[in-house]
C-alpha cells in the first residue's frame, strides 16, 4: 500500500528501522530541501508523479547469510537472474537488494574486512558510519539527493583495512518487482591506504505501465596508494527514472576506475566522478549507454583535478537506435594548484538509424599553464550502403547491427567481469 510521502512517513520509516535521533533528523532536514529544490534544468525532461510512487517496501529489514531463509519467490528472481552462480563461481561476498532492503548478505572472504548493509553498519559501527555519509555527497546537491537523504533504505558499507587486498570481486544487487517502486539505496566504500577492491553491481526491475523511481547515492574513499574499481551493468525495466549521484574521493597516488554500463531505464541521468585530491591520484571512467525506442539516457562522467601530477582519462561509448536518445555530458576541471595534471576525453558515437540521435556536452576547464586537456569526438552514423553490403554476405540486418555495436565496445567489454560481458553480450542482443 503506497503511503503519503510527507513527515509523518520520514519519521514512520526512521522508526521502523530503529535509527537513532541524529539520523531521524538528517531525514527530516534532507526532506525538507527535497520539497524546496526543482528538477534539475538540464538533460531529459522529469516527469514523475511523486504522489503515484510507493516509498518503501520490504518485508523484513534483518539480511540472512542462508539462501534457505529467503522467500522462495525471492531466492527464484535471483536464481534466474544469474546470481546465485556468480557467488558461488567469481566473488568474495555478495549483498542482494529486493525492493528497498537487503534480504541476502554473504560476507565470504576471510580477510579482516566489513561488509554489510548500510542500514547494519548505521547500528555496528555509528561512529565509523557518520565520519564518511553525507561527506562526499550532500544531501541538498539536487531534488534527489535530498530524496535520497530522506528515504535512503539498504545498499553496501564496504571498509576495507589498509594493506588488505581481496582475491576476487564483492558485488551487491538491486532489484525492483514492484509496480511503481522507490529505490534508495546508499553505498559507502572506504578502501584503505595500500589497499584494493573490486566492486561489482548489477540493476534490473520487472517492466510496468507506470513510472518507478531509481535514486541511488555512492561515495567512495579512496585512501593512499590504494585503487578501487566499481563496475556497473544496469538494465532497469524501461519504466524506472534512474537518477544516481556516484562520487569518488582519491587521496595521494590513489586510482579510482569507474566502469558503467547503462542499457536499460526510461531515463537516466548519471555522471559517475572522481575528486583527484592528493598527489599522483588518477581517475579513469570507460561507459557505454545503448539507447532504444523511447529511451533517453543522458550519462557521462566528471574529474577535478585538485592535487598536482593526477590523471584522469574519460572514454565514453553512446550508441541509439530505433528512436532513442543517448547522450555524453561530462565535465574536466584542473584546478590552479593542479599543477602538471593531465587529462583526456574520449567519445564516441554510433547511430544506427535515422531517426535517432546522440549529442556530446563537455564542459573541460584548465586554470593553470603547466597541465594538458586533451578531448576528441568521433560520430559514426550506419549508412544504408554499409547494411546493404553486410547483408549480401547472407546476414540479417538485425546480426548486422549487432556486429557493429559489438565491435563498437569491444574495449568496454575486456573490462567487465566475464560473466558480466556474457550478460552484456545477452542484453545487446535482446
Amino acid at each position: 500500500m503506497k503511503k503519503k510521502l510527507d513527515k509523518d512517513f520520514i519519521i514512520w520509516l526512521s522508526n521502523k528501522k530503529n535509527e537513532d535521533e541524529t539520523m531521524l533528523n538528517f531525514r527530516l532536514q534532507a526532506f525538507a530541501k527535497f520539497q524546496s529544490l526543482d528538477n534539475p534544468t538540464f538533460g531529459p525532461k522529469i516527469n514523475l508523479d511523486f504522489n503515484n510512487i510507493n516509498y518503501y517496501k520490504s518485508d523484513t529489514n534483518i539480511p540472512t547469510d542462508k539462501w534457505d531463509e529467503v522467500s522462495f519467490d525471492i531466492k527464484e528472481t535471483f536464481k534466474t537472474l544469474g546470481v546465485i552462480d556468480a557467488e558461488e563461481k567469481y566473488l568474495d561476498g555478495v549483498s542482494n537488494q529486493y525492493e528497498s532492503e537487503v534480504v541476502y548478505h554473504n560476507n565470504k572472504t576471510k580477510k579482516d574486512i566489513i561488509f554489510m548493509s548500510t542500514d547494519e553498519a548505521l547500528k555496528k559501527y555509528p561512529q565509523l558510519f557518520y565520519k564518511y555519509f553525507n561527506n562526499l555527497v550532500k544531501y541538498d546537491e539536487n531534488k534527489y539527493t535530498a530524496l535520497n537523504g530522506a528515504l535512503w533504505s539498504g545498499g553496501s558499507f564496504i571498509y576495507i583495512p589498509p594493506h588488505t587486498k581481496l582475491d576476487r570481486p564483492l558485488q551487491s544487487y538491486f532489484r525492483i518487482d514492484s509496480e511503481s517502486l522507490g529505490q534508495f539505496e546508499r553505498t559507502i566504500i572506504i578502501v584503505d591506504d595500500y589497499s584494493s577492491l573490486e566492486y561489482i553491481e548489477g540493476c534490473t526491475a520487472k517492466s510496468y505501465s507506470t513510472s518507478s523511481l531509481h535514486a541511488g547515492v555512492v561515495e567512495i574513499y579512496v585512501g593512499r596508494h590504494a585503487s578501487c574499481r566499481y563496475s556497473t551493468i544496469q538494465n532497469w525495466s524501461q519504466d524506472v527514472y534512474n537518477l544516481v549521484t556516484k562520487r569518488a574521493i582519491v587521496q595521494e597516488h590513489g586510482k579510482m576506475e569507474w566502469v558503467d554500463g547503462n542499457i536499460g531505464s526510461f531515463v537516466t541521468m548519471k555522471y559517475p566522478s572522481c575528486i583527484l585530491k592528493g598527489d599522483y591520484a588518477s581517475g579513469n571512467s570507460l561507459s557505454i549507454a545503448y539507447a532504444k525506442k523511447g529511451q533517453a539516457l543522458d550519462a557521462g562522467a566528471k574529474m577535478i583535478h585538485l592535487g598536482k601530477y593526477t590523471k584522469s582519462n574519460i572514454i565514453s561509448k553512446s550508441i541509439a537506435e530505433s528512436g532513442g536518445e543517448s547522450n555524453y555530458r561530462g565535465l574536466v576541471k584542473i584546478e590552479e594548484k593542479a599543477t602538471d595534471s593531465f587529462a583526456k576525453v574520449k567519445c564516441d558515437t554510433l547511430i544506427l538509424d535515422g531517426i535517432s540521435k546522440s549529442n556530446t556536452y563537455p564542459k573541460n576547464i584548465v586554470k593553470n599553464d603547466s597541465s594538458t586537456l586533451e578531448h576528441e569526438a568521433t560520430i559514426s552514423k550506419v549508412s544504408e550502403e554499409k547494411l546493404n553490403y553486410l547483408m549480401s554476405k547472407g546476414l540479417s540486418e538485425d546480426k548486422c547491427k549487432e556486429l557493429l555495436v559489438m565491435g563498437f565496445i569491444a574495449d568496454f567489454k575486456k573490462e567487465l567481469p566475464m560473466e558480466y560481458a556474457i550478460e552484456l553480450n545477452r542484453l545487446i542482443k535482446d
